[in-house]
């Protein structure tokens, strides 16, 4: 691509979703062969890809990107030509926070990866590590040095961390089905790889001298492809998670139900080691954990912790919890509920004077009420309304939202506490109305997801674009 302000124009089409990457790539295309002195913007206009509007509020836009990089550089602006007045595109703000760690990639020709005719224009994250016979575990010590959650390893595409909640392409070459098999397969051992190539994905937790990460390796359309995500060295206090005082009471219980539900990807893993290890310093008691796989690691304070995954140290969910109940457990944590069978038994659990934590992926404390109940057959659900109205000590729903600096992400929640209100419209298949309980309930420490948002809202930790996506009501936040 050639100059800084095609550059511009590209990245804003793309951002704003003006036009595809393949429309794209045809523009590039015909400026390299016979249009090279026309720019991106003129030729996307001149077919039709965009709009004079959107055409002209793109230039809009690059005229205050250069105008800042100029400003930055102490040096005058490269101004476009033929620039209009019109309204500002607020769709590309965030883009100015990424200018000083991303560059934007100018196209590759289709020897570069393997004869795959394939375009990067948006953002990329630089790194410092070795093309050739770049290993695994360079990768993923990268990942975690520059604070990414996950890692991506995908046939076809550049290597990609997400990155304060968004996924951005590492600036290194493509991955073409041979170097992403070979980085897999060389990093795993014999029985892995075989496991790989019979059942086609394989769930584990990798272990390495700077850092442990949960791993999915799969087979996809184009080959062997790998996600990891990042596990925290140690385990976070609630209130560095942003997680209210109030909630370690939740922690207090001899017996109950306590659910952390949301979003994969929401912190609920970290929320719940949370709670077992303020169990574990303030309690003496038997804590069983029963993950799929082990992620954070417990040392034994003043109770004793137990962790198993399952079908490394148990066959399933199932067989794990009946054990469990024989194992002289205090406290059981259940990383995923995730059928009726363990649904059913964590609930017995809780009935039977044991302190069941487990996750759902729910968005808000309604839908994981009836999520919990609906697992149920029709002419169950009166008993198990009746249980789970009993047991049931607290939900905590969150989200991670990026924050509006582009520093991180930061915790949105809402949180309900058991009552007799609560137990009531739980009894009494009211659950709806549990939206007015959580209103009243604020001097008890509940919050709704949408007051939550617009408590960060008011602090200017997020935009309100992001408050808008992520609410129930959305209409509060026109």
């Amino acid at each position: 691509m050639g100059t800084e302000q095609d550059k511009m124009f590209a990245r804003i089409a793309l951002h704003n979703k003006f036009c595809s990457e393949e429309q794209l790539q045809k523009v590039l295309v015909l400026q390299k062969s016979k249009y090279p002195g026309k720019s991106v913007g003129r030729l996307l206009l001149a077919k039709r890809y965009i709009d004079e509007r959107q055409y002209q509020k793109m230039k809009k836009a690059v005229k205050k990107l250069a105008a800042k990089k100029a400003e930055s550089a102490r040096a005058p602006a490269a101004v476009p030509e033929e620039v209009h007045e019109v309204e500002e595109i607020h769709e590309i703000e965030e883009v100015h926070e990424l200018e000083e760690i991303h560059e934007i990639e100018e196209v590759h020709d289709a020897s570069d990866h393997g004869g795959q005719d394939i375009l990067y224009l948006g953002p990329t994250l630089n790194c410092k590590l070795p093309g050739k016979g770049l290993k695994l575990h360079e990768m993923l010590k990268f990942a975690k040095q520059v604070g990414a959650s996950d890692l991506h390893i995908s046939v076809g595409s550049r290597p990609f961390v997400r990155l304060h909640g968004r996924v951005t392409p590492l600036n290194m070459p493509v991955l073409t089905a041979e170097t992403s098999a070979r980085l897999i397969f060389d990093a795993f051992d014999e029985k892995t790889n075989r496991q790989l190539k019979e059942d086609w994905d394989v769930d584990m937790c990798v272990e390495l001298p700077f850092g442990r990460f949960r791993t999915n390796l799969l087979k996809q359309r184009r080959g062997f492809s790998a996600v990891f995500r990042v596990i925290n060295d140690s385990v976070s206090t609630l209130r560095e998670l942003g997680l209210p005082d109030e909630v370690e009471k939740l922690t207090t219980f001899h017996q109950g139900l306590v659910l952390v539900t949301g979003p994969a990807g929401s912190g609920k893993s970290s929320t719940l080691a949370a709670l077992v290890e303020v169990i574990n310093q303030n309690r003496q008691d038997h804590i069983i954990t029963l993950e799929d796989p082990i992620e954070f690691v417990f040392e034994c304070k003043q109770c004793n912790v137990t962790q198993r995954e399952i079908h490394k140290h148990t066959q399933s969910w199932g067989n794990a919890l009946r054990a469990a109940l024989r194992e002289d457990p205090d406290v059981i944590m259940v990383g995923e509920m995730r059928d009726l069978d363990t649904i059913s038994l964590a609930i017995t659990a809780a009935e039977t004077g044991h302190l069941v934590l487990g996750t759902l992926h729910t968005t808000n404390a309604t839908r994981t009420v009836d999520r919990v109940l609906d697992a149920f057959p029709p002419k169950e659900q009166a008993q198990i309304r009746a249980m789970v109205s009993e047991s049931l000590k607290g939900i905590i729903c969150q989200q991670l939202v990026p924050r509006a600096d582009g520093k991180g992400r930061v915790l949105a929640m809402e949180i309900v506490y058991w009552t007799p209100a609560v137990g009531n419209l739980i009894r009494d298949g009211e659950t709806f109305k549990l939206f007015s309980v959580m209103q009243t309930g604020r001097r008890a420490g509940m919050k709704l997801m949408d007051d939550s948002l617009r408590e960060l809202l008011e602090r200017g930790l997020i935009t309100d674009d992001e408050a808008r996506f992520r609410a129930n009501d959305r209409s509060a936040f026109s």
